[in-house]
């Protein structure tokens, strides 16, 4: 892995709302920076990246290669969107449009491997070789670094960490499937579950209700946070009930991978300790083969919202630096 090539590269971050992208020096440091709404038409979403490239890379003149991560199903050649739901995309390849709009060479990755890679090079898994990182924000995903490479698998769609079913015949998820672990362990199954547990007892949840509207429909992830933050005994129940799934989730995943250190991501990682610690201790209790086997760190990711954007800049580095994508597979 060769991070430390001089030149800058562009890393754009895809979601369902919102298009962020930055000017990336070796370092992982971000010098320059654009955020704009992701467009409703989905035919203008391509377009919009472009642009955004191009206003980031304004004023350097030696930006190499752009990286893209996008929030849906990637194919191996690391070109085309197969799926993204949230975006309305059906095999879009993106790489050829913002190439031809940039004149830059692009690379496409899912948006959970690009953060996982963000991670592993700059942030929370620096120094292992073998990691798993789940981004629990509005859905769960993963990425897995295996022997110090990104493990795409044959298809480039490895690390759906979200849609393994953890329920049979459980919850609905808009993947087609019932039971899925993003409907259990994610940021959004966090929020559900606060309204669901603040709607039965209504009196419990008063000091994290009177944060939002009064309503239970009204709570959001931030009031259980500053609420949890300041010790409220119901808020830090749902981070305990939280944390156990995703401890579970930890845990199914460690036992098929082993790895030496596990990230958590997304908006639940982004609450620190709230989160890692209920999450660590159910993943020790969960994990098979118990105190005979050893335990990977349970770490808090560091880079935050910018480990998507990061990482797909340094996937771009090392794309535009070894002209093949299988390269740091």
């Amino acid at each position: 892995m060769s991070e430390e090539t001089g030149g800058l590269t562009v890393g754009v971050d895809l979601g369902g709302t919102k298009i962020a992208a930055g000017t990336v020096d070796p370092g992982g440091e971000i010098v320059s920076r654009v955020r704009v709404p992701t467009p409703h038409d989905p035919d203008r979403i391509a377009e919009a990246i472009a642009e955004a490239v191009q206003r980031v890379r304004e004023g350097w003149d030696d930006v190499r290669a752009v990286g893209v991560g996008a929030a849906g199903y990637v194919d191996a050649d690391r070109s085309t969107v197969r799926f993204a739901p949230n975006l309305g995309w059906h095999d879009k390849a993106i790489r050829d449009i913002v190439q031809e709009a940039t004149g830059l060479p692009v690379v496409v990755e899912n948006d959970a491997n690009a953060a996982a890679w963000g991670e592993f090079v700059h942030g929370a898994g620096a120094g292992h070789e073998d990691m798993l990182m789940i981004t629990a924000g509005t859905g769960l995903g993963g990425g897995i670094i295996s022997r110090g490479r990104l493990f795409r698998g044959r298809f480039g769609m490895a690390g759906e960490i979200g849609h393994y079913r953890a329920v049979p015949d459980g919850l609905p998820c808009p993947c087609g499937q019932h039971g899925c672990m993003e409907q259990y362990a994610s940021g959004a199954a966090h929020t559900r579950r606060a309204r669901e547990m603040a709607a039965a007892d209504p009196g419990r949840a008063a000091a994290v209700l009177v944060l939002g509207d009064g309503t239970p429909a009204g709570l959001q992830g931030q009031h259980v946070t500053e609420a949890a933050q300041g010790g409220d005994p119901f808020s830090l129940d749902v981070f305990a009930r939280s944390g156990r799934w995703l401890g579970q989730a930890l845990a199914d995943v460690a036992s098929i991978l082993d790895p030496s250190v596990l990230v958590i991501g997304g908006g639940l990682g982004d609450t620190g300790e709230l989160i890692r610690r209920p999450a660590e201790f159910a993943y020790r209790r969960a994990l098979g083969g118990g105190e005979h086997r050893i335990y990977a760190q349970i770490r808090a990711a560091t880079l935050g919202q910018d480990a998507g954007l990061v990482g797909a800049a340094n996937l771009a580095r090392l794309h535009e630096l070894l002209w093949s994508p299988a390269a740091v597979l």
